[in-house]
This record gives C-alpha cells, structure tokens and sequence, in this order.
C-alpha cells in the first residue's frame, strides 16, 4: 500500500506506469464537472466517481485480484483500515463475477482527505468509507488499474 498527498506523486514515477499514469490523472482532472458513474480509460483502466454516506463500521476488508485500487477522496472525510492479505484470517464472501473478496483479520487505520491518497496493490485488504466520528458524505474517485 502506498499512502501519500497528491503533491508528492514525482515519487512515484517508475514504480507502476498505470500506477503513476492514473496519479497524473487524478491530480490533472476537475472531478467536480464529472457525475458519478463510471468512466473507461486506456486499455482495461477505468475510474468510477461515487457519493456516499461514511459508515461507523467496517469490519470486512476487500481485496482485488485483477485490478490495483487508487482511492482519493474529492470531498468529506474517512477513516480506511488496511492490513496484509496473508494476515486476513478467513474469507467471508465473494462476489461472483466480480473483482472482490470479502474478509476478517486485523488492520490499522489511514484517514483519508481530499489531497490524499492510497494505492492498494491485490495484497492489500481495505475496509473503505468508515466515518470520522459521525458518518458524513463523502466523494470518492477510484481508479482501478489492470494488473
């Protein structure tokens, strides 16, 4: 997992070229005249724009196989809690069809704010949009990035 502001995306140039293509994109783009949805971008990347209300509790962490995730917040506030894959201690769901699973097992916790974000790699589990106190709304884009 990489967890940083948005000024310091130069750090990550030769790391990933989707990786730091999608930071360049996240720091060059007006989210504000975009409606949530979802959005294609080069080959199999694409992003989604999402508004949601941050909830006090999270306690199944998600994991992605095919795509790496690049979570930035465009308004509000939340708490993300993220641990290592190999830690979860079993597997509560998943979606069949879809690029997610669900688990249990321990993790810390980042707060996320417009300016910042995380990447999360296919060994990373996160367990996104946990409130700061009181739930509050929250935009989110995410970038999903083909491994």
């Amino acid at each position: 997992m990489i967890f940083d502001t948005l000024s310091h995306i130069e750090n990550y140039r030769g790391i990933h070229e989707g990786v730091f293509k999608g930071l360049l994109f996240l720091r060059d783009t007006d989210f504000s005249v975009l409606e949530d949805k979802r959005y294609e971008l080069e080959g199999e990347n694409f992003f989604f724009i999402t508004s949601y209300e941050t909830q006090e509790v999270n306690d199944t962490p998600e994991a992605h196989q095919k795509y790496i995730d690049i979570q930035c917040l465009i308004s509000g506030t939340e708490k993300m809690n993220v641990g290592a894959l190999e830690e979860m201690t079993d597997e509560v769901m998943e979606k069949r069809g879809a690029d997610i699973r669900f688990y249990h097992g321990p993790t810390d916790t980042v707060t996320l704010v417009p300016g910042k974000f995380a990447v999360l790699f296919p060994g990373d589990a996160h367990a996104p949009n946990i409130a700061c106190g009181a739930p509050a709304h929250c935009r989110k884009v995410v970038v999903k990035v083909k491994v």
